[in-house]
This record gives C-alpha cells, sequence and structure tokens, in this order.
C-alpha cells in the first residue's frame, strides 16, 4: 500500500493507519454501474478500497455519459462492469475489481454478497432493491442504498437483520407490489444530483469500513433548495424481510 497515494485521508483524525489498512482490506459488492455506481466506485477505489465487485448487465449508452462520468466515447457498447472495472484499474491499480456482467437476482445475490463486508445499491428499479435489500437481510451485512431521479435524491444507511433496525421495505412498504416506478429515460435527471448523491453514499461506506458510520439513517436531497435533510429510520417489527416473524 503506497501511504504517499494516500496521504491527504491519512492524515485525518478519522480515518489515520487504522482506517486506511480497514479500507484496504475491504471487500465491497456494488451493483449498478450506472450514474450512482461510477461515481460512487471512482470514491472507493481512489481511496484504497481493497476489493470491489462490480455488478451490471447493462453495456454503455451515449445517454449515460453525462452523468456517468467515468465511461468515454470509446467505451459504447461495451458492458459496464467491464468499462467500469477497467477506469478504476486506470485510476488506482492497487485495487482488485472484479466485473459481474449480470443482473442481480435471487438466485445469484448469495454468491455475489459471500465475502463482501457492505453492500452499494447504486441500481435502477425497485424489484432489484427488494431483492438486495432481502438478501443482506438474510446475510446480515451491511447496505448502503442511494437513488436520484429529476433533482432529488435519497440515501439509506441499513443494517438488515438486527431487531432495532430498519430495512428497505420498512421505509417503503409499499413499493414492491406499485407498478413501475418512474425512471430516468421518463422523468430526466440533472447529472450533478446524481453526483451529489454517490458522492454521500461513498462517504458513508467509507466511514462505515473504518467503523465510524452509523446505520439506520436515511438522508433526502432537493437540489432546487439545495439541501439535505437526515432522518432516523423506524423498523416495522411486522416487515416480513427483518421483522419479528422473520427473525423467528
Amino acid at each position: 500500500m503506497s501511504l504517499e497515494r494516500y496521504a491527504r485521508q491519512l492524515v485525518l483524525p478519522q480515518l489515520g493507519e487504522a482506517g486506511q489498512s480497514a479500507l484496504a482490506d475491504a471487500s465491497v459488492t456494488l451493483i449498478g454501474c450506472g450514474g450512482l455506481g461510477t461515481v460512487a466506485a471512482a470514491y472507493l477505489a481512489g481511496a484504497g478500497c481493497g476489493r470491489l465487485r462490480l455488478v451490471d448487465a447493462d453495456r454503455v449508452d451515449i445517454s449515460n455519459l453525462h452523468r456517468q462520468i467515468l465511461y468515454r466515447e470509446d467505451d459504447l457498447g461495451q458492458p459496464k462492469a467491464r468499462a467500469l472495472a477497467g477506469a478504476l484499474s486506470r485510476l488506482n491499480s492497487e485495487g482488485e475489481y472484479r466485473a459481474e456482467v449480470t443482473q442481480a437476482t435471487a438466485e445469484n445475490l448469495p454468491q455475489l454478497l459471500a465475502d463482501a463486508d457492505l453492500v452499494m445499491d447504486c441500481c435502477d428499479n425497485f424489484p432489484t432493491r427488494y431483492l438486495i435489500n432481502a438478501a443482506c437481510a438474510k446475510r446480515r451485512v451491511g447496505l448502503v442504498s442511494a437513488a436520484a431521479i429529476r433533482l432529488e435524491g435519497l440515501l439509506l444507511t441499513l443494517l438488515p437483520g438486527r431487531v432495532d433496525h430498519a430495512c428497505y421495505q420498512c421505509v417503503f412498504p409499499d413499493h414492491i407490489h406499485a407498478p413501475a416506478a418512474e425512471t430516468c429515460q421518463d422523468a430526466g435527471v440533472l447529472g450533478p444530483s446524481v453526483g451529489v448523491m454517490a458522492s454521500l453514499q461513498a462517504t458513508q461506506a467509507i466511514t462505515i469500513l473504518t467503523g465510524r458510520g452509523d446505520f439506520n439513517r436515511l438522508w433526502r436531497w432537493d437540489a432546487r433548495q439545495g439541501e439535505v435533510r437526515r432522518l432516523s429510520l423506524t423498523p416495522d417489527p411486522a416487515c416480513p424481510v427483518c421483522g419479528v416473524q422473520a427473525s423467528s
């Protein structure tokens, strides 16, 4: 590990050498290599996260480039997971970046999360979010979930499987049966707003991996007002994923 590379964050009392070593030893599964995933992954790789598993079945499209800033025109048509792994390797060759060109499913999530110390939900649809949440609850692994659309964003830090902590389904119980949600293709999205959420997501991931982060929180970002609201989350005892019956 090159100490000179990380000199500007090693001097932070909240991190130091112990925190840097924890990052170097960390293994993170990041699901969704789009606007959120590219920015969050870049900050994790730059900070010295040792292993990143990058999961996405899509290919780079020209409409992605205004917000998915690690991709270049030369990447058009390439699998996002592989293009992102290559970009991260050029950013920091000390890390290990594994591309998984696949959609996250109930069947493959146990394998995708097998060695993860933390999971980053950077996907763009509710069905996959609920699957990720359920898999994290079953394995009792921390989850940092972000979303962005129009000029708005959400960030949740979750530790599913603990009685006193909420999970994604506790917070959004109705969405699992809702019609298809709005997409960035239909509603639009401001690139920098995606970057704000991804930066917050990476910040929370780094603090969690170094032992100083806080779970059971929700942040709401409003670009029009330029403000972030922070809320505590209340677990649902009847939640089918993390409630009393689910854990019994």
